[in-house]
């Protein structure tokens, strides 16, 4: 048998299958809404989050194995993307006893106040939205007591829409 022939019949018939996988995971979303051209299209009826009239509320909790952050919005899973109009207070909590929180939205001032949010089961913090744009946070939670693996984080993207 010639494998010199073999091997490149093999290379022949790949360079197809790769050239329409290739093609296939260019069409797909990127995964992340914020990397979308327009992710303020993203935002629909069903994952708005609050409203002039009514607060958005995310709880952080500490998991078994992770952190979690879900908007209040019916259906929502942790991490969801959610979005809010500016001026709807947000409002950060941990429905989960003896939990600490703290949420990053990078360095571009979404919220007023400004800076990291810094709560608990014990003090929900209340933001009120204020840069339209699209964030990518971080959420890590920790759960006081716990001796090994206290703390964990999770991820999540907002959009705070123009208008």
């Amino acid at each position: 048998m010639n494998y010199g022939y073999f091997a490149r019949r093999c290379v022949v018939l790949a360079i197809p299958i790769v050239v329409v996988a290739s093609a296939m995971a260019q069409s797909k979303s990127s995964g992340y809404a914020c990397k979308e051209a327009h992710p303020e299209k993203l935002c629909t009826a069903s994952n708005t989050c609050g409203s002039a009239s009514e607060p958005c509320t995310v709880d952080v909790k500490r998991t078994a194995n992770s952190a979690s952050s879900t908007p209040s919005i019916p259906g929502a899973k942790s991490g969801s993307l959610f979005c809010v109009k500016p001026g709807t207070q947000v409002i950060w909590k941990s429905s989960e006893k003896n939990t600490g929180f703290v949420i990053d939205v990078g360095p571009i001032a979404a919220f007023d106040p400004e800076g990291a949010i810094i709560g608990g089961s014990a003090k929900d913090v209340t933001v009120v939205a204020k840069t339209p744009g699209c964030y990518r946070y971080s959420a890590g939670a920790c759960k006081s007591g716990a001796i090994y693996g206290m703390c964990q984080t999770t991820y999540g993207e907002l959009i705070i829409t123009s208008h």
